[in-house]
C-alpha cells in the first residue's frame, strides 16, 4: 500500500555533492541493524545544496550543516535506537 509506515527514517542528501552512495550505504546499514523495527527507510534528494540530514518520522536527528560534519554510522544508530526502542542492544555498534 501507499501508507507511510512508522518509524520512517529519511536520509536527505545533496545530489550536486554526489552524496547518494553515502546515503544509500547508510540506509542499508540501518536496515541490517534494525530490520523490522523500522517501518521504512527512505533516501531523498535534499531541497538545498550541501545538506545531509537524517530524520526519524518528523524529527530531524542529524543536520550536517549545523554539525559541520557527516554523522558517524554508530552515532546515527544510537540516535535512532534512543527514539524507537531505548532498550534495544546495538551489540558492537554500542562501544
Amino acid at each position: 500500500g501507499g501508507d507511510v509506515r512508522s518509524p520512517r527514517i529519511m536520509i536527505e542528501y545533496c545530489t550536486g555533492c554526489r552524496w547518494g552512495l553515502r546515503a544509500g550505504w547508510m540506509s542499508q546499514e540501518l536496515l541490517v541493524t534494525f530490520g523490522s523495527k523500522l517501518g521504512e527507510v527512505a533516501v531523498a534528494p535534499a531541497e538545498q545544496s550541501g545538506q545531509f540530514n537524517v530524520w526519524v518520522d518528523n524529527e530531524l536527528i542529524f543536520n550536517r550543516t549545523s554539525e559541520r560534519r557527516f554523522p558517524e554510522l554508530k552515532e546515527v544508530k544510537q540516535l535512532i535506537r534512543d527514539r524507537i526502542d531505548p532498550e534495544y542492544n546495538l551489540g558492537h555498534s554500542e562501544r
